[in-house]
């Protein structure tokens, strides 16, 4: 790994079995795998989908785990994530809607003999239009750990997911800009000048949750009241902060009622993130519980090479 990577890394004395690789816009994370699913080393970088051209995605990789290949054999690498996007390495062809989580593998051609590389296809829906990539393994990583899981499936973020799944299968699901439109008000409208980067209050989250869900045609304006609160009652940055997140996050559940309305969630990322939406979930009388997202996407990746291995 070269000396200009943000990365970190463990490293094993072992070779990998399969190395199982979650390839992002912005990073990269790789894992050498023995057969049966337990972790050898990890390692992580930088070089995202976003920062490489297409002839780039080779080096890059076996930048990351040439430490983890056994030079007289070919080891599999099985990679989810954006990496199979159309800006990616090589496009892997969304699968349609209604259908299991893991699918055909996409296989990647390759200069070096050490490495076979295979690529999880993302999910479409036609309509309402909609894609995924990368969370479909999530899904199937949840229903490896939780045989017979029958419910919805929340994935915050970025671009958050609200799943529904039956019997094995993913049926529909529904995206929500809810972190992007977080992200862009707080850091790029005049909001920027009175929502905090860090801190917390409890009390002004679930008042926005309750806010957005009662009246979600009123946040538009109750947005704007937080800068003029800031200038003329002094409103705690955190406050201002919890409540914007509180009114977007607010205006996603209420859109995405009919998912959780009655149904038990599985909430995928113990994250703080993760913990605000069961929270607002609890506040709205849902249950929910909050998984680990990288665990499943661990499981979801060797999920999918024992179904290209046939074991």
């Amino acid at each position: 790994m070269s000396s200009t990577d943000k990365s970190t890394s463990t490293s094993t004395d072992r070779c990998a079995d399969w190395i199982a690789v979650d390839w992002g816009t912005s990073r990269m994370r790789a894992w050498a795998m023995t057969d049966d699913g337990i972790t050898l080393a990890s390692t992580s970088s930088d070089k995202g989908m976003g920062s490489l051209a297409p002839h780039q995605f080779e080096a890059a990789l076996l930048d990351a785990i040439s430490p983890w290949l056994n030079p007289g054999r070919t080891t599999p690498v099985v990679a989810c994530g954006m990496v199979g996007a159309r800006q990616g390495w090589v496009e892997a062809a969304y699968r349609a809607v209604p259908c299991a989580p893991a699918g055909e593998l996409m296989s990647v051609a390759v200069a070096d003999s050490r490495i076979a590389v295979y690529l999880c296809p993302g999910l479409k829906q036609q309509t309402p239009a909609d894609v995924m990539r990368g969370e479909e393994t999530q899904v199937a990583g949840l229903l490896a750990a939780h045989p017979g899981f029958e419910g919805v499936v929340c994935l915050p973020g970025t671009h958050s997911k609200w799943v529904r799944v039956h019997e094995g299968q993913l049926t529909a699901f529904q995206t929500f800009m809810t972190g992007e439109l977080y992200a862009l008000l707080a850091t790029q409208s005049v909001l920027r000048h009175s929502v905090a980067a860090q801190g917390w209050d409890d009390a002004a989250f679930a008042g926005a949750i309750a806010t957005a869900l009662q009246n979600p045609a009123d946040v538009s304006g109750r947005l704007f009241s937080l800068r003029a609160e800031a200038l003329l009652a002094d409103l705690a940055p955190q406050t201002a902060r919890a409540r914007l997140s509180g009114y977007v996050i607010g205006l996603e559940l209420a859109a995405a009622r009919a998912y959780w309305d009655g149904q038990p969630v599985a909430i995928i990322g113990a994250t703080q993130l993760g913990l605000h939406y069961s929270q607002g979930l609890q506040q709205l009388g849902a249950q929910s519980d909050i998984h680990d997202g990288e665990a499943l996407t661990l499981k979801g990746l060797h999920a999918a090479y024992q179904q290209m291995t046939g074991d």
